[in-house]
């Protein structure tokens, strides 16, 4: 039997995700069912160290004049999601529908135009002077690509952004329910959009975590993490009769435990917090979920902490497995990319796999599913999201 759940569910009616597995969810799907890597060399700019990243390989459109001020690679990543399927379509029948100003955009990033700014002040040692064009309020901050968005599709709803880093676009999800809970919107996209740039990934080599070849999440032989970059957009609104058939988001447990500004609790407190909060806010046990998406960033403190997490919550902890083998470790976009691999899991009927799994790590013994089950078809999936300094989120998603 359900508990009373303390927020309502909300639907989620469309959404598109652009990733280094190819331009959309069909891209994606397949790719998951493959299960093999998609991190390969940096094409983007030199590296001096060895590894391998999660690249979005595809042209990006470019972003109409008017608005080229916020033109960034964050942005056109954006715009690039917008254009797949039907989540734009989706968006302006919301708009048509509820009206401009009752329509937001919530978007969780962690390096927003960064990628623009170092070529900015590359520019700057060279020349002496900034680029022309560069536009640092408009590509740079974290609320820059959110602006955009709420730009490109006309809305007039409220518009911010959530840099939490790798937890920022799964709360980015809880602050849209709330939004919808508060009776502030009838309709709000949600968005995680990261880039690569040199920042990110020259600081995760000096903290010695960049693996060099591909990750393997929870793995007794990983070597670290990759990085990548992509754009999830998903669209959400109240359940109704017309998206019955859509799964819906339960709810978003957040926790921060303030442990280390780059390490996790080793016993995973904070993470278990944010599940348990999920689970609570739902009206859930933890014995009726069927899989737990791993945030799983194949760094060794890391996973150990999320396998400690896991066993607090739960005492026979449900088939579970990391994406972050396949498209690499996306930051700030992670939660809602790897909440589109969750949502396509439960639409689909299957597991995802834990691309690179090779060797069980006997100190963390999760029943990880090492290769996709196409046979178990889920209703309940958990999606975790943790970032530096002990900021956690946990999603809880339902089939329809």
């Amino acid at each position: 039997m359900n508990r009373t759940p303390r927020i309502a569910p909300v639907a989620i009616t469309a959404y598109e995700c652009v990733s280094a597995a190819g331009d959309n969810l069909n891209a994606l799907h397949t790719a998951l069912l493959a299960n093999r890597s998609c991190v390969k060399p940096l094409q983007l700019f030199e590296l001096p160290f060895e590894t391998v990243v999660g690249e979005v390989i595809s042209p990006l459109p470019a972003v109409r004049p008017h608005l080229q001020h916020y033109a960034c690679r964050n942005a056109r990543l954006a715009l690039h999601a917008l254009a797949q399927g039907n989540i734009r379509a989706a968006t302006e029948r919301a708009l048509a529908r509820y009206g401009a100003g009752r329509v937001g955009v919530v978007l969780g990033t962690s390096t927003s135009g960064i990628y623009e700014t170092e070529i900015a002040y590359k520019q700057l040692l060279r020349d002496g002077a900034m680029p022309g064009d560069f536009s640092f309020l408009h590509t740079h901050t974290a609320q820059a690509s959110a602006e955009f968005l709420w730009h490109e599709l006309e809305l007039r709803g409220p518009c911010y952004s959530i840099s939490t880093a790798c937890s920022s676009s799964a709360k980015a999800l809880g602050a849209a329910q709330r939004l919808l809970d508060a009776d502030v919107c009838d309709a709000v996209l949600v968005a995680g959009v990261d880039s690569l740039c040199r920042l990110t990934l020259f600081g995760f080599n000096s903290l010695q975590l960049v693996s060099p070849e591909p990750c393997r999440p929870m793995d007794s032989g990983r070597q670290g993490i990759n990085i990548g970059e992509a754009a999830a957009l998903l669209l959400l609104e109240r359940p109704a009769s017309d998206n019955a058939a859509c799964p819906r988001l339960l709810a978003v447990g957040e926790a921060s435990d303030a442990h280390h500004m780059s390490a996790p609790h080793p016993e995973g407190q904070g993470a278990a917090d944010a599940m348990n909060r999920a689970l609570q806010l739902a009206g859930r046990r933890p014995e009726q979920v069927d899989y737990i998406n791993l945030h799983a960033t194949a760094s060794q403190l890391n996973d150990l902490s999320e396998a400690n997490a896991v066993h607090r919550v739960f005492r026979h902890p449900p088939r579970c497995a990391g994406v972050k083998g396949l498209l690499g470790h996306t930051l700030g976009a992670a939660g809602a990319v790897e909440v589109t691999i969750s949502l396509l899991a439960l639409e689909k009927g299957f597991l995802p796999g834990n691309c690179g799994f090779q060797h069980a790590d006997p100190q963390c013994a999760l029943p990880i599913v090492a290769d996709p089950d196409l046979n178990s078809p889920p209703r309940l999936i958990l999606s975790n999201a943790f970032g530096f300094g002990g900021n956690n989120a946990s999603v809880l998603l339902e089939a329809a």
